[in-house]
């Protein structure tokens, strides 16, 4: 018999990760988190900030759009695998300390490992919705001009971060309509913002 674990063992293990909440609140974390930072890094550099510049083809801004993703993308990525690393080999640390015995290839390590991962994916997911879907728009541009498509991106930009406030605060059982508008109001400010900026 092997000691690789099958597909289906696999499966099992992440939907075990999944139903821990503690893994899940993380993971929510990290993927709102850095799905904030992707949607108005898309509203500001790339949407507002490439029309302000002169850019007349949506597929410039949708290549700028790609290489923010991509950077936003490994940065949340990478620096929550190292971030995570740390801090679950502190913790089993800590653990082995208070048994006074060696965890290391046990479930406990394999699960902290696990979580790691998982933490880690959230983490990247988030950047790439939230700079990706306001950039859809600029598909269309030919059809529709580059100031409509600019418009547009930046209401898929604000409807973004209103998911992730109503989200939030259909979890923490606020009002997730004021929860909602509170985050989409941070696109707005940053739209605006740019049309202040020099150049």
């Amino acid at each position: 018999m092997s000691d690789v674990p099958s597909l289906r063992d696999r499966l099992d293990a992440i939907r075990g990760l999944l139903a821990d909440e503690e893994v899940r609140s993380i993971s929510r974390r990290y993927f709102i988190s850095n799905g904030f930072d992707g949607t108005l890094t898309s509203i500001g550099v790339v949407v507002v900030g490439a029309y302000l510049s002169g850019v007349t083809d949506g597929l410039t801004v949708i290549t700028i759009g790609l290489g923010a993703a991509v950077g936003l993308g490994t940065s949340g990525v990478w620096s929550v695998w190292e971030i995570e690393r740390a801090e679950k080999q502190a913790e089993l640390l800590e653990l082995e300390r208070a048994m006074l015995t060696d965890l290391e290839d046990t479930t406990v390590q394999q699960r902290r490992a696990g979580a790691r991962k998982i933490n880690a994916v959230a983490s990247g997911i988030g950047p790439l919705i939230g700079i990706l879907l306001p950039l859809g728009p600029f598909l269309g541009q030919g059809i529709i001009s580059m100031l409509e498509a600019t418009l547009l991106a930046i209401g898929v930009g604000v409807a973004v971060l209103f998911t992730f406030g109503a989200y939030l605060g259909s979890i923490s059982k606020q009002n997730w309509i004021i929860a909602g508008v509170r985050m989409g109001l941070a696109g707005l400010v940053v739209a605006v913002l740019n049309l202040f900026l020099p150049g």
